[in-house]
């Protein structure tokens, strides 16, 4: 009977099988030295010359080569241990070899020790990839992961249902990946960006709580902490909730627990904080602020209004961030911050620091010794600190700040890995302002709850229309969003109608939702966690595509499989479709 690695310490004088690849061979004096590592570990065979015909076969035997051995487990020689591996007190001497298969030579490393392939390599051998010990325990920890979702979500009376992939278009924010179809030609099913309309359509169908952790496919550009393509996310919805708070109270403890009981971090905030959209982006000039440390934007425009330095006077807004141990900065390094800051619009960067009690700064010189008192007073500036500006239009002091903001907490290490800090951000905008095709468009989900429902949607000011939405943001993540939905068919026309959309365009898209609210629909909320980030976050990844056992590189591509990839002439007649060659 095949014993793992990590059990043969209970098996020693016994005669074992055990079954693995080569992690090394060395041949010591006539002995060879196999390490064999199966998942669970590695353990040290000896292949002894007594044992002639073993022994010549075990002369073959290379890195990777998938074997079989039985032999008796023994205590190893004094001052002989391995310290370093959990069995490094015994080894087996091998009496049976068995090779499976062979291994050509390896294209990348599949040990954790020394330098690793690039990741393009790692990638198209993924199968090779996997072997590595660090990416087995990622893929038991997900497992692990993925049941204390389940085992919450259980616990608190949520059904888990799955609901279809192949289904209609719908407006969620990316572009969809499309479908066609044989039996229906001209007609493309949609990968759904999320089960928005079906597990409203649960809601309506009686289910009390709604849930899965849900596969979806969004045509959006990689980044770092996003797979192309397709994701998966744990979706949820409750019935008869007509408040966001029910479902943030309710959620919260899942994502508290997953951070001190899975991953053993320590949360920053015990009560998760609630702040509205408007207040996050004044405070900290982003959306998804990581609460790890502080660097509020502190708002100076009251404070200067009389000021004759002309940058400030002039300015819609100005603000500041104080960063502690600032003063430290070197000319060169506040030249990159500088550069940063132009990157993002702003014309310069203005600073004071502290230094030797004097504050130093090429614009000291043009503020009064009273508007240094309140600068000073305001930011909470101390020796050895510096203060940076922004000065401009409301909205672009607070994103450049913001950006700058992140950028100090990199160079000073601010971000804690041992801690998470949650908070919840509510009261998202409804719609906003599409600068690159000057139009208006949805915010966040156009199936939300405008708040003060219809009467609310006939304001002349389409941007001040509030919907109740919330995101739940960790450590400058956004791992969750959700809302109270919609489920008013009058509503919803109002809500597309605003952006130009016509009654027909809402039916045609939405007919099975609007059709179903017709017949008694119950006020619903919910939410959904980006459980790929969540996962990434907390076990301290730089890249997310590490979480997955086969993600696509940072183009989009599956090297290991090569796809996306043509098909023949004869499966695009059988579609009805055609292959245009863009110029």
């Amino acid at each position: 009977m095949r014993i793992l690695a990590q059990e043969l310490v209970k098996e020693i004088g016994k005669k074992v099988q055990v079954m693995g690849w080569v992690n090394t061979r060395r041949d010591h004096g006539g002995v060879i030295f196999v390490d064999l590592r199966d998942h669970s570990g590695l353990i040290q065979l000896v292949f002894n010359p007594e044992t002639a015909d073993v022994f010549a076969l075990a002369e073959s035997l290379r890195d990777e080569f998938c074997i079989s051995v039985c032999g008796i487990v023994r205590e190893r020689g004094a001052g002989l241990e391995n310290p370093n591996i959990a069995t490094g007190k015994i080894e087996i001497v091998v009496e049976d070899l068995e090779i499976f298969t062979k291994s050509e030579a390896l294209p990348i490393a599949t040990r954790d020790e020394g330098q690793q392939s690039n990741e393009e390599l790692r990638l198209k051998y993924r199968f090779l990839d996997l072997r590595r010990p660090s990416m087995q325990s990622i893929l038991r920890k997900r497992a692990k992961f993925n049941k204390f979702i389940r085992e919450f979500m259980d616990d608190h009376d949520f059904v888990e249902v799955a609901t279809p992939i192949l289904a209609n278009s719908s407006p969620e924010g990316a572009r969809d990946f499309l479908v066609p179809s044989r039996l229906h030609p001209g007609k493309f099913y949609a990968l759904p960006q999320a089960p928005q309309q079906f597990k409203q359509l649960l809601m309506v169908g009686g289910v009390p709580r709604y849930y899965q952790i849900a596969p979806c496919f969004r045509d959006e550009d990689p980044r770092a902490d996003r797979f192309y393509g397709d994701f998966y996310q744990l979706d949820l919805e409750m019935s008869f909730v007509n408040d966001g708070e029910v479902v943030r109270e309710t959620v919260e403890p899942l994502i508290k627990d997953l951070a001190t009981d899975f991953a053993g971090k320590e949360l920053v905030f015990d009560k998760i904080p609630r702040f509205t959209y408007t207040e996050v982006m004044e405070k900290y000039g982003i959306d998804k602020p990581d609460l790890r440390y502080g660097m509020e934007l502190i708002d100076l425009t009251a404070a200067l209004d009389k000021t004759e330095f002309a940058v400030f006077n002039s300015a819609e807004c100005v603000k500041a961030i104080c960063v502690k141990g600032g003063a430290s900065l070197s000319r060169s390094q506040i030249d990159s911050f500088t550069e940063l800051a132009r990157k993002e619009g702003a014309g310069g960067l203005a600073y004071l620091t502290y230094v030797d009690g004097e504050i130093k700064s090429p614009i000291a010189k043009f503020l009064t010794e009273n508007e240094l008192k309140e600068i000073t007073k305001l930011t909470g500036a101390t020796d050895g600190d510096a203060v940076f500006f922004g000065a401009d239009a409301r909205d672009k002091v607070n994103k450049v700040l913001g950006k700058l903001r992140i950028a100090f907490a990199d160079h000073f290490n601010l971000k804690d890995p041992n801690k998470v800090a949650l908070l919840w951000v509510i009261d998202f905008p409804f719609y906003e302002w599409d600068e690159k095709n000057k139009r208006l468009d949805f915010g966040h989900n156009p199936f939300s709850w405008p708040k003060g429902g219809l009467e609310a949607l006939n304001v002349d000011d389409k941007l001040s229309i509030i919907a109740d939405q919330y995101d739940m943001v960790m450590n400058g993540y956004e791992i969750c969003s959700g809302g109270v939905r919609n489920y008013s068919p009058e509503i919803l026309y109002q809500v597309f109608g605003i952006l130009g959309y016509s009654k027909t365009y809402v039916e045609e898209k939405f007919g099975g939702m609007l059709n179903a609210f017709k017949f008694g629909a119950p006020p619903h909320a919910g939410c959904a966690f980006g459980i790929d980030r969540i996962f990434m976050e907390l076990l301290n990844m730089d890249n997310i595509r590490d979480a997955l056992a086969f993600p696509k590189n940072g183009s989009g591509i599956d090297l290991m499989m090569n796809s996306p990839s043509t098909i023949t002439n004869e499966q695009l007649r059988e579609l009805s479709i055609k292959v245009q060659e863009v110029k």
